[in-house]
């Protein structure tokens, strides 16, 4: 069962913030025990919450209906982030394998991507569907700078880059070259606009904690790229959406949630660093949130934005 922590863990930084928050809501811890808790992903038809704790090798599952807690995938190739398609199938970042899989409704997996011009990706980390189908992912080296989280190897990309497959031909392009290392990622309500977070801080305190905001032409490339918000305390990681285009992201101090215009309106404190968030339940008003050991959840007033 899920344990409650406690009733008010919000910080209201504008009154914006207000207008999306439950005060009779509960944070809730869901499931403890856990390596690195990353890439939380709800299936609505099965009623079912997916994360991975990535040093672990595993991949997770919270039961929706009975709160049961349980492994969904031993090993798991060390993958870290991973989305819903439109078809309503899983896509991963495996870290060891150094792709992007996708895994079919009869259980098999297909490899997305795996390589660039002729040499291995370093590390997929997170990833999401573009309504066109392309699938675009951010691949940094964090599953192959040591054996923590996948497999101490040698670069065969010149840098940490992002990376789009193209729906009809899997033709995989670099739509982005100029991150220390890119992490989550998340495009607009209209897909006007992507959100890129880098997550550089980790290999130095002069390197980057922020998010930047690039236009997106045809659906196809990326312009632009200037800073969207900088983190403090700690880094940016993971981020998912809500239905009015707020970002809703991970950070040193738990979740930290950001207006369309960049402005910080407010947090939920966590007892411990958050690394991913997504949306869900049934009316997809329930923020899971995976931070380090534990995942938690919340209820809200504001939907997620749904992809399919």
């Amino acid at each position: 069962m899920a344990e409650v922590l406690y009733d008010s863990p919000y910080e209201v930084h504008d009154p914006r913030f207000a207008k999306l928050i439950n005060p009779g809501a509960k944070l809730e811890r869901l499931a403890t025990g856990f390596r690195w808790a990353e890439g939380p992903a709800y299936f609505p038809a099965q009623r079912r919450l997916i994360w991975s704790d990535i040093p672990n090798n595993r991949m997770m599952s919270w039961n929706e209906v009975d709160g049961s807690v349980a492994e969904f995938r031993n090993p798991s190739d060390n993958c870290n982030g991973h989305t819903i398609d439109r078809q309503g199938r899983l896509v991963s970042c495996s870290h060891l394998r150094r792709a992007v899989i996708r895994t079919e409704h009869d259980g098999s997996t297909t490899v997305i991507a795996d390589s660039y011009q002729g040499g291995r990706l370093n590390s997929p980390n997170d990833v999401v569907e573009h309504s066109d189908g392309s699938i675009w992912f951010t691949d940094p080296s964090y599953g192959i700078d040591t054996d923590y989280e996948g497999a101490r190897s040698d670069r065969e990309q010149n840098g940490c880059h992002v990376y789009r497959v193209d729906a009809a031909t899997g033709e995989v392009s670099r739509v982005a070259d100029d991150f220390e290392r890119p992490n989550g990622l998340a495009f607009s309500i209209d897909e006007k606009k992507l959100y890129i977070a880098d997550s550089g801080r980790t290999h130095g305190e002069d390197l980057p904690h922020h998010i930047r905001v690039f236009d997106v032409v045809e659906g196809k490339t990326l312009k632009g790229g200037e800073v969207f918000a900088v983190c403090e305390p700690g880094f940016f990681d993971g981020f998912r959406l809500d239905e009015q285009g707020n970002i809703w992201t991970s950070a040193g101090d738990g979740v930290q949630c950001f207006a369309p215009d960049g402005t910080l309106i407010g947090k939920i404190k966590l007892p411990e660093g958050c690394a991913n968030v997504c949306f869900g339940m049934l009316r997809n008003d329930r923020l899971f949130m995976t931070a380090t050991t534990s995942v938690y959840a919340i209820y809200l007033l504001v939907r997620g934005h749904r992809t399919f």
